[in-house]
């Protein structure tokens, strides 16, 4: 029997396009819990050539725009997560999207929830990777914000208390 390729999905950045084989790249997850333990949401995180692809599928977060970084500890300790420190920035930078001495690497686009509380979506973060960094040995979280992100203000876009977290695990 030969071996058989599965696509998971195409990629487009900076008008490249490629594919990426589903059995070939490294993944890992993060379940994503609010401050009372319910499980609000999954996030996989899979390596691509260019950093790592965020397919989150969110169940239950309160409508509205919300900040949506990594955060640098493998640490969601409720009800306020803030065991899961500040955002992973490895290169000592400053916050925000919009910083000319930033952004973090943790930093990405804010995530608009619609009213019924679900929302798919996928995120390239072209700067980090699962092999150096985020599956370290104290590892990494991905956090979720009540308000949203500045873009701007450090250390962390002035975004609120955070409402959900979620440990990275292979």
């Amino acid at each position: 029997m030969t071996p058989r390729t599965f696509w998971r999905a195409s990629v487009l950045t900076a008008g490249l396009t490629f594919a990426i084989p589903a059995f070939a790249a490294d993944q890992a997850t993060a379940v994503l819990m609010d401050p009372d333990g319910k499980e609000v949401g999954k996030v996989t995180l899979t390596a691509v050539p260019t950093g790592v692809l965020l397919d989150a599928d969110l169940t239950a977060l309160p409508p509205g725009d919300h900040a949506f970084h990594i955060h640098e500890f493998g640490k969601c300790e409720a009800p306020d997560f803030k065991s899961a420190g500040g955002h992973f920035n490895p290169e000592e930078d400053e916050h925000g999207l919009m910083n000319k001495a930033g952004p973090h690497a943790g930093d990405m686009p804010n995530i608009h929830v619609p009213e019924n509380g679900k929302l798919h979506i996928e995120v390239l973060n072209q700067m980090v990777n699962l092999s150096r960094g985020l599956l370290d040995k104290d590892g990494s979280a991905i956090v979720i914000h009540e308000g949203a992100d500045d873009y701007k203000s450090d250390p962390a876009g002035d975004a609120g208390p955070r409402i959900a977290c979620g440990v990275i695990t292979k």
